[in-house]
Formats: structure tokens, sequence, C-alpha cells
């Protein structure tokens, strides 16, 4: 796998992200817009929270899955499997984070990357 941006198909992957989000139920998700953004290292982060640890790793699979089922790619990089409160999917120009609710609010991602274009996504229940 090529770890090059691919800034084509960042606007694909985003949504095949939010998909297998949408899929468990993920809550309170948003794309945060990093092209414009000084220092950022990737097109997108989607970010989203879950109820429970559970909730988490099913979310996890589950993009794995859309991702992998409609384009072929695996994430360059996965972190937070073990504790399930942070989980990281590092698909290199798109990047998920799946939180629980305290670990959200604590790292506060949109409040860091302010200067990022920022658009809530309605889940689909």
């Amino acid at each position: 796998m090529s770890k090059t941006k691919n800034t084509n198909n960042s606007d694909e992957l985003t949504e095949l992200i939010v998909k297998g989000i949408q899929e468990k139920k993920g809550e309170n998700i948003v794309q945060l817009n990093l092209k414009g953004v000084d220092g950022a290292v990737t097109d997108y982060f989607i970010i989203c929270e879950a109820a429970s640890s559970t909730q988490i790793d099913a979310i996890k699979d589950s993009i794995e899955d859309e991702v992998r089922k409609a384009i072929g790619e695996k994430p360059w990089h996965v972190e937070g499997t073990s504790n399930l409160e942070w989980v990281l999917l590092d698909y290199v120009n798109v990047v998920a984070h799946i939180f629980n609710k305290e670990k959200r609010e604590y790292f506060d991602l949109e409040g860091l990357w302010a200067d990022a274009e920022i658009k809530e996504i309605e889940a689909e229940f």
C-alpha cells in the first residue's frame, strides 16, 4: 500500500468512512476539511463518538469493511484497539477518530483544528 496522498479519492474515502460509522449508529459525526490548514498532515478528519467500547470496536470494523469492499484499501495505521476509548484509523489522506464521549470532550479535536472547515453529518438511524 502506498503512503502517498491521493486527494482524488479522499472525498470517496470520506463518504465510505461515514457510511461505516452510520452502519453501527455512531453519533455526533463531524468532518473536518484540513486541505487549507497550515501544518495539516491529511485532507480530512472524520470524528464520531460511541456509547461503549463494544460499539467503538464495531464502528472500527464497519469502517474497515466498507472501505475494503468499495476500494480495496486497508488503513495504513490503526491505534487504540487495546483500550477502545479512542480508536484512530489512518488512511493517510483521511483519518477516522472514534471516541467515547469523555475522551472526545477531553481531546477536543474540533477545537484544536478550529481553522478547518467543519461539517456536521446527520446520523442515519
